[in-house]
């Protein structure tokens, strides 16, 4: 497949009295094209969630990933030394389901009003938080493909309280495919195995790879823990998974 060019911008994402920042990036070809929202870890809208953001939009989709801490921390972003995971987590724990899933709906919205934009189902990604939210996305009608990387929590929480987020696995109505790394101590194995058996009980058209040797943050090339191996093939997976969209 060859890329495509691509051009990025930032944009306001307005609803109410929120006004949500979002990276965009789309091909520079005309055309029609399936949108993609891109949901972020605990570390912003960072070098790494904008590079994968244009690598999506290179595959000849228009991608767009909303500020999720927009309403605690307009403009954040960090890298990775423990106080800045510390300081990412903070804002992370004062999210809310509610509030996430209404800025992912109002990015999908901001896509439909693009007139290359496929209006017929939109894929959804998401790393480490966004991972997590990424689950809760996929109950979103809209949503019709979710690419899940190592989502800690989903059997244990929900952002802001309230039954665990796997508990929503019966709402998918599209496909999922979750990663997860076999060295990663935040997501115990069996908290995998409960993700499968729900997918599984709800026939919800899914996918669970588990890479060995993989550890939280692999699919990352800004992280220490990257593992180019398991990254490069989850990215062939969500290649296969997107292309359902067009």
């Amino acid at each position: 497949m060859t890329e495509q060019a691509t051009s990025t911008t930032t944009v306001n994402l307005l609803q109410d009295n929120i006004q949500v920042s979002a990276y965009l990036a789309e091909p520079k070809e005309p055309g029609s094209y399936p949108g993609v929202v891109v949901l972020q870890e605990i570390f912003g809208i960072n070098a790494h969630i904008r590079e994968v953001t244009e690598r999506i939009a290179q595959l000849g989709y228009v991608a767009i990933a909303p500020a999720l801490f927009q309403r605690i921390a307009p403009g954040f972003e960090t890298g990775y030394t423990p106080e800045d995971i510390e300081t990412g987590r903070s804002y992370a724990m004062q999210t809310q389901a509610s509030e996430l899933l209404s800025d992912i709906q109002l990015a999908i919205d901001y896509l439909k009003n693009l007139p290359q934009v496929k209006k017929d189902g939109f894929g959804c990604i998401g790393f480490c938080f966004g991972g997590h939210v990424a689950y809760l996305a996929a109950t979103l009608p809209d949503i019709k493909a979710t690419a899940s990387f190592y989502g800690a929590g989903i059997t244990t929480r929900t952002p802001g309280g309230g039954a665990p987020t796997v508990t929503r696995t019966r709402e998918i109505p599209g496909t999922l495919y979750a990663f997860f790394g076999t060295e990663d101590a935040s997501i115990p194995a069996e908290q995998v195995d409960e993700i499968a058996t729900e997918l599984e009980k709800y026939k919800i058209p899914h996918r669970v790879f588990r890479y060995d040797g993989a550890d939280h943050g692999f699919f990352c090339n800004h992280r220490a823990s990257y593992n180019p191996k398991a990254a490069a093939d989850a990215w062939e997976q969500v290649k296969q998974l997107f292309g359902q969209l067009n």
